[in-house]
């Protein structure tokens, strides 16, 4: 908490993401942060475009991305995620795997996933 505090991420006093600040390094930090890497074919849970929200927005095309994980249902291109438990907590949550497939858009999209994942971010941080 002391580092998000530092960085601005979060106000120490009332302990609340400070939601323009999140934005920000997500649209412009994220992924240099984490950079994506892509890994070979596997099964997996979807991310990025081929996940909610934006899967209505694409044609998932025959190896979408995907976080390795086996209890999986989805065969595409492995993308290894912010953190080894993202797959299992968005297969618990699904508000959690929204937001984290968002991030991924962000972090290894291409221009035009990037642009709705954004818009899709600003929208629901109301920044």
């Amino acid at each position: 908490m002391v580092r998000l505090a530092k960085s601005g991420l979060v106000d120490a006093a009332t302990r609340s993401v400070r939601r323009g600040a999140l934005l920000e390094f997500v649209v412009h930090g994220l992924r240099y942060v984490f950079p994506p890497e892509w890994l070979p074919l596997t099964r997996g849970v979807p991310t990025s475009y081929a996940a909610p929200p934006l899967q209505q927005a694409f044609a998932v095309g025959e190896h979408p991305p995907v976080w390795p994980f086996p209890e999986g249902t989805v065969r595409g291109e492995g993308l290894v995620p912010l953190y080894r438990s993202v797959p299992g907590a968005a297969l618990r949550d699904p508000k959690l795997h929204e937001w984290l497939a968002l991030f991924d858009a962000v972090r290894a999209g291409r221009g035009r996933e990037r642009k709705l994942a954004v818009d899709e971010l600003t929208r629901r941080l109301g920044t």
